[in-house]
């Protein structure tokens, strides 16, 4: 592993303590702007030949073809880091910086990272490139506009919409880690995940034997995440235990595990997620686990709420690859807000016909 990755392995295990609270702050101001003119920045530094690959029709269907695969397994359309120069790969990552907060940024980094790493181990089969992720800019980025962005790769899918100058939930929002955990050599205990396997698992060993009965969906963890790279997705059954029937000391587990998944993002996306989980109803959103409770051993967990979804397991390579997604029921890909955008301009348009035809005019 050489130094870069070593430092960033460092850096977010710091990072990581830097969650919380930020369902408390005061809204903060858009990240619209800033997005629109990183945007704008990146496509202006491509060359045609690049400029044409990584940008896209807002209507596009490859908008909403997502996947958290390697590249090799699953074939990308944008334009990768790995064919970027200098300048241009700074203006992809200034644009990654606008979604997401600093700890969010070092996460990426990371994830990116572990490539090499894999890379190293005898048994890797596949390409590893820690350069191999893709740009893709959706429509033109104006900041009253509607378009969209999404930096992807293995174990990194992140996607953004605007719709009228409004940025949405901005999900499906995945990160993997492999190995979950390094067990040897300078960085041996460094976890890139680990914050939200932690919070999990203090939430399932806090239960009483009858909150557990109702949490715990499986002694067998599922094999990976339950929804994959479907779109759009249903809320999942069994539920599992829900706020409303946690104490106190419990349901702060369950927001500080909520809270490790918001800190990611951009503070606009971290303030706006939890705005929708307290209109929801946070005492609708429910925990479940399946698999051991034991470290080191596979387990999958679920935090699922009345609008969200989030998805962790850590199953693969001896419970040493893990996998986690926060996903919006009616959120992902700004489908809600399309939605009524797309309402409005038609109640728009009649709302004209109907003048035009009162004031008789041809």
């Amino acid at each position: 592993m050489n130094a870069r990755a070593a430092l960033m392995l460092a850096a977010a295990a710091l990072a990581a303590g830097a969650a919380g609270g930020a369902r408390d702050r005061a809204p903060p101001e858009s990240a619209v702007p800033a997005m629109s003119a990183a945007a704008s920045t990146f496509l202006g530094a491509l060359a045609p030949a690049q400029r044409s690959r990584a940008a896209f029709e807002f209507g596009s269907p490859d908008r909403t073809r997502w996947h958290f695969l390697p590249p090799e397994t699953f074939a990308r359309h944008g334009v990768t880091l790995r064919e970027l120069d200098a300048g241009q790969r700074l203006a992809a990552r200034e644009l990654l910086r606008t979604g997401l907060s600093a700890r969010g940024y070092l996460t990426a980094d990371v994830i990116m990272a572990l490539e090499e790493v894999v890379r190293a181990l005898p048994q890797n089969r596949l390409r590893r490139d820690e350069l191999e992720y893709y740009v893709s800019v959706f429509g033109a980025p104006e900041s009253a506009g509607s378009w969209g962005w999404r930096f992807e790769g293995h174990h990194l899918s992140l996607n953004f919409t605007i719709v009228n100058g409004r940025l949405t939930v901005s999900t499906p929002t995945f990160t993997g880690a492999n190995p979950a955990e390094l067990r040897e050599g300078a960085q041996a205990g460094q976890r890139p995940l680990g914050h939200h396997e932690d919070h999990a698992r203090d939430l399932v060993r806090s239960l009483t034997e009858a909150q557990r009965a109702r949490a715990m969906i499986s002694d067998i963890a599922l094999p990976d995440i339950v929804t994959l790279n479907a779109w759009p997705v249903e809320p999942l059954s069994p539920a599992g235990l829900a706020a409303a029937d946690m104490t106190a000391g419990q349901r702060t587990i369950l927001e500080t595990l909520i809270d490790s998944y918001t800190t990611l993002m951009a503070p606009e996306i971290s303030a706006a997620r939890w705005k929708r989980i307290r209109h929801a109803g946070f005492g609708k959103v429910a925990f479940a686990w399946a698999g051991s409770t034991e470290r080191g051993k596979p387990h999958y967990f679920r935090v699922q709420g009345p609008t969200f979804l989030v998805e962790y397991d850590n199953t693969q390579n001896e419970a040493n690859h893990a996998h986690t997604v926060w996903r919006e029921f009616d959120g992902d890909f700004g489908a809600d807000l399309l939605r009524r955008h797309h309402a409005e301009d038609e109640d728009h348009r009649q709302d004209f016909a109907v003048r035009r035809r009162a004031a008789q005019l041809p």
